[in-house]
């Protein structure tokens, strides 16, 4: 009865305590101006007259009852409906720029390093309800795959159907990954721009060089973090294939650190080396936790006053009170 109920005054409600009180005065005061008759048998008595003897307690019955219920109005009972509203006040554009070449189906993360990725990358998208993303892929050529766009699920779906095939000239195109992703973001109107450029290798193909397209996305405003993708060392990777399947060998892991510490320190972003599983996550969750969307919450309070009926029952009590007394219970009082 009393859920979602919430008392402006509650400290009010403490007077209650007066109605026990008034109680415990009312009996004591109704013993002491009641006489004793001891007789032999009660036989003889009109039973009716029990009925009236109730009707005249009924009387305190309903003053108390009043004066609680003016007590709990007092306490201005209500409902608040709280309404929220966001705002999204600084908006971010975001380009993951991911490397399929042949080797990002290395297997020293698990299952193999496209996967792997794919995996984290989708988490860290639906990490970003207020934001827009696009994917680029590349390999020794890139090309849009989803421009930037605010709809989620098609943003998963690509992301999921990203697989290596041998459409895309091989090799790795560090430069041309990233001027596709300059390109996608250059003419947006965002608060921020990023783009999260990740790759296993070294720049050995495309026309565009990685020194050029980094100095484009200095002149559009646009921070680039770049994330190494592979173990130190030896890995487990595709070196040939023989009947349609990948032929694998360990081989050494060749990563241009350099060049992405230089991408990332000229724009603005930071360098990132992911050697296994965990450390690819984190490597997500740190940007995640860097690049956060400026949100703004209005909250709208409706109060709904509850103590007019309240005051009402009471205001009826007394009056029925004042009228049976001075009427039908006139002669017992």
């Amino acid at each position: 009865m009393l859920e979602g109920i919430e008392f402006t005054h509650k400290e009010l409600l403490w007077l209650l305590l007066v109605i026990p009180a008034l109680l415990l005065w009312y009996i004591t005061k109704h013993k002491k101006q009641t006489a004793t008759l001891e007789i032999s048998n009660s036989n003889g008595l009109v039973k009716g007259n029990q009925i009236w003897s109730i009707l005249k307690h009924s009387l305190f019955v309903m003053r108390a009852l009043a004066l609680a219920l003016i007590v709990v109005a007092m306490a201005r009972p209500q409902t608040v409906d709280v309404s929220t509203k966001t705002k999204t006040t600084r908006g971010i554009d975001i380009v993951m720029a991911i490397d399929v070449s042949a080797s990002m189906l290395a297997k020293d993360l698990k299952p193999n390093r496209l996967e792997a990725l794919k995996k984290v990358a989708s988490k860290f998208i639906t990490r970003r309800p207020n934001d827009r993303i696009g994917l680029v892929e590349y390999a020794g050529e890139s090309y849009t795959r989803t421009p930037v766009t605010s709809d989620k699920g098609i943003i998963l779906k690509s992301l999921r159907e990203i697989k290596y095939n041998t459409i895309i000239t091989g090799g790795t195109a560090i430069g041309m990954g990233l001027a596709t992703a300059v390109n996608r973001l250059k003419e947006s109107k965002a608060k921020s721009k990023i783009i999260i450029l990740l790759t296993d290798g070294v720049n050995n193909s495309g026309f565009i060089d990685p020194q050029t397209a980094s100095e484009l996305a200095v002149e559009y405003g646009i921070k680039t973090y770049t994330i190494g993708l592979g173990t130190n060392g030896m890995a487990l990777s595709p070196v040939a294939i023989n009947n349609g399947k990948f032929q694998y060998s360990r081989i050494q892991v060749e990563i241009d650190e350099k060049l992405l510490k230089e991408i990332a320190t000229e724009t603005g972003g930071k360098y990132f080396r992911a050697t296994n599983n965990k450390k690819l996550e984190d490597i997500y969750a740190e940007i995640d936790q860097l690049e956060k969307t400026e949100i703004e919450e209005f909250k709208y309070y409706n109060y709904e006053e509850k103590f007019r009926p309240l005051v009402l029952v009471a205001l009826g009590l007394l009056v029925l009170e004042f009228l049976l007394r001075h009427t039908l219970l006139r002669s017992f009082i």
